[in-house]
């Protein structure tokens, strides 16, 4: 099986084997996850509950006084390197936070329970962790995603590398960014974890709701080869009655159709409730999941699925009560009615049983249904965007921004002097390395492609004016230095 060496020239290996990457997810697709030592016997248990721990740190250009010569370092080296400042204290627990699962698994396993625990690590943390030295933590990872004897409890989820927003990143771009993560994911733990690899989740759970945009980002995880999405259920309505759906504990399936009629779907899983970290860290969803009793699908009595992601290393709760809940819920669960489960064994439990994709419920991103009222599939981007410019003035509480677990908060308005420098960088890009074909395993690609993926980073609108915003555009600024000077 091919080998990817994690560094190119001292650049995450993020792009060139696209070909070998697709053909990895093809092959994952016939292997089964659920004939495991902590296997879950699916006919007696009544409802089951899926955790995952979602990780990330920004790379900043911060590695030095002046900003436009600072090495672009990890924010957490930042926050190492700069303990008396504000919270960043935190920090060598922040590392510990990433390397934890590495230990409680094995920990778990060793005393015969069954643990599960689906995490979304971010490449530009990896990228770190890597870059810092913390290799203790890599390892630690890599003992649970490799070692046949602990990785079937752990499931990894694809993620746009540089943690990008699907509803303000350019669809071309967020494609990068989730091949990125695929390449830099195997190149870290190998093939075989790779074809493991089933599940997305969409940084800060934020859907595109524009039809063009939801088609494009849909259709890039179908092409990238992942089976299924999960997403937040505030972000998505029910197709036949606009209604948001009535049974989260199942998986449904997101449908989303363009202007030009072209219609792609994955299967969702949905995430419910807030983004509160303290959710997860106090293992909410088994609570929850004790007062279910098994529903009725496609004519089969399944048990539902209570699924919740939250930030695995942000705030007190999540620090310091996580590891003594995580460990408590596992030992009550293990072998019990109510057990812990991952998404794709979840899924895969449901198949075996003759269900089908197309047994679930149609879900499409929120406010669609206001726009198909007033237009046809196949009426075309014009009728669209007139359509959704009319909705606008009727109705201010419309918006075409996109959906997230801060359903307050647009990823768009306000933000003006960050899209700008954003656009120009991608355009240029555009323009200067994909139009004229570089090879993706061009060393100036590659470097190009990593610095337009960290200046995509959320963060940098998400923390809203002032210094983030002031590394965004620099990172920016050198995005279009480097597609200037580099390929003329």
């Amino acid at each position: 099986m091919t080998t990817l060496p994690e560094y190119i020239d001292g650049v995450p290996n993020i792009s060139g084997s696209e070909a070998a990457i697709s053909a990895a997810m093809e092959a994952g697709k016939s292997k089964s996850l659920s004939n495991s030592a902590g296997g879950v016997d699916f006919g007696r248990i009544r409802a089951a509950a899926a955790i995952a721990l979602h990780q990330h740190q920004p790379l900043i250009p911060a590695g030095g006084d002046d900003l436009r010569t600072a090495d672009i370092i990890s924010n957490l080296k930042y926050m190492m390197d700069h303990q008396d400042i504000g919270d960043n204290y935190n920090a060598p627990a922040f590392v510990w936070c990433y390397k934890r699962i590495g230990e409680f698994v094995p920990q778990l396993i060793h005393e015969g329970k069954s643990p599960r625990v689906m995490l979304e690590y971010s490449g530009t943390l990896l990228h770190g962790l890597r870059a810092m030295g913390e290799d203790h933590v890599i390892d630690a990872l890599k003992n649970v995603t490799m070692n046949p004897e602990f990785n079937w409890a752990v499931e990894w989820l694809g993620m746009p590398w540089g943690h990008a927003v699907a509803p303000s990143t350019p669809v071309q771009d967020y494609r990068l960014h989730v091949q990125a993560f695929q390449q830099h994911f195997a190149a870290m733990f190998g093939m075989d974890a790779l074809e493991r690899l089933r599940g997305f989740s969409p940084s800060e759970m934020a859907l595109p709701n524009h039809p063009d945009v939801a088609y494009e980002f849909v259709k890039t995880l179908t092409d990238c080869g992942f089976q299924w999405v999960l997403i937040q259920e505030h972000s998505v309505e029910q197709v036949a009655d606009g209604w948001h759906p009535r049974r989260p504990h199942l998986p449904h399936r997101l449908v989303c159709t363009n202007a030009k009629g072209e219609t792609a779907s994955i299967i969702a899983i949905i995430k419910t409730q807030g983004s509160d970290t303290k959710l997860v860290a106090q293992m909410q969803p088994w609570y929850e999941a004790q007062s279910l009793q098994r529903w009725e699908l496609a004519g089969k009595q399944v048990p539902p699925l209570v699924s919740q992601i939250a930030d695995g290393e942000n705030g007190g709760v999540m620090m310091n009560e996580f590891p003594d809940k995580f460990f408590e819920v596992v030992r009550n669960a293990s072998g019990g009615d109510v057990p812990l489960m991952n998404g794709s064994e979840y899924l895969e439990h449901l198949f075996a049983l003759g269900i089908k994709e197309s047994d679930f419920t149609e879900i499409r991103p929120v406010q669609q249904g206001k726009i198909w009222d007033r237009m046809q599939p196949g009426d075309g981007p014009e009728k669209l965007e007139q359509v959704i410019e009319a909705l606008k003035k009727e109705d201010h509480q419309f918006h075409m921004d996109g959906g997230s677990w801060t359903n307050d908060l647009s990823w768009v308005k306000g933000y003006d002097n960050v899209l700008g420098p954003m656009e120009e960088a991608s355009s240029l890009f555009n323009e200067k390395v994909l139009k004229p074909g570089t090879p993706t395993d061009d060393l100036r690609y590659r470097k190009a492609l990593y610095h337009l993926m960290s200046s995509q980073t959320s963060c940098y609108r998400y923390w809203g004016q002032g210094q983030w915003t002031d590394y965004g555009r620099e990172i920016c600024r050198r995005v279009v230095d480097i597609c200037n000077y580099d390929f003329g």
